[in-house]
């Protein structure tokens, strides 16, 4: 009776099983959350009747909200001071890119934007696959990483793990995702099939 040495995998088979590993993160994973971010800005143009860009400032701003609530309440004196600082400097690029598409005309979305907005998130979507998955299992990984005896960092790093979490995936799949096409929040259009 022989028996079949198989010895040991060849360097070929380990990048085979990385691909099979890739493509089931892609599939399972990618894939989901991508028509997940589509499907949220497609409900947040057509309930809102603003450009989808605005979901991500709007998100981040109320998130900064409900840390300033919430710091509030376990902080006092010069760390709850120093939370706000760090909170109203984490808001302001939001509050720039808000203010400014109201001055803008606010719900100023058509094919050109449309269309800016899709070959952007089109090569998002193709280079910045990697970056996407880092920063989700980074935010799956920061709550359980960040510890720190002392209290008031503790706070801290709770606060920005809080927000990163809540934001950081968020950002990066908003980006890639398929941007909703205008006329699907203008009722005119809800009985009109649209070809190509």
């Amino acid at each position: 009776m022989m028996t079949h040495f198989r010895g040991v995998r060849s360097p070929l088979h380990s990048i085979g099983d990385g691909r099979v590993c890739m493509d089931w993160i892609n599939r399972y994973i990618d894939q989901p959350l991508l028509h997940g971010a589509a499907g949220l800005l497609r409900s947040w143009h057509i309930r809102t009747r603003q450009p989808p860009e605005l979901l991500e400032p709007t998100w981040n701003l109320v998130v900064l909200s409900f840390l300033l609530v919430a710091s509030g309440q376990v902080m006092a004196g010069r760390s709850f001071a120093l939370s706000v600082a760090a909170l109203v400097m984490l808001a302001l690029p939001s509050a720039r890119k808000l203010v400014s598409a109201v001055k803008a005309g606010g719900s100023a979305y058509g094919a050109r934007e449309y269309k800016s907005l899709r070959a952007r998130a089109v090569a998002k979507r193709e280079a910045e696959w990697s970056v996407r998955i880092i920063v989700l299992f980074s935010s799956a990984c920061l709550p359980f990483i960040a510890r720190i005896d002392d209290p008031v960092g503790a706070c801290f790093m709770l606060g920005a793990s809080v927000w990163f979490v809540l934001t950081g995936p968020l950002k990066t799949y908003l980006d890639a995702a398929e941007p909703p096409e205008p006329t699907e929040g203008d009722r005119t259009y809800s009985g009109v099939f649209h070809f190509g």
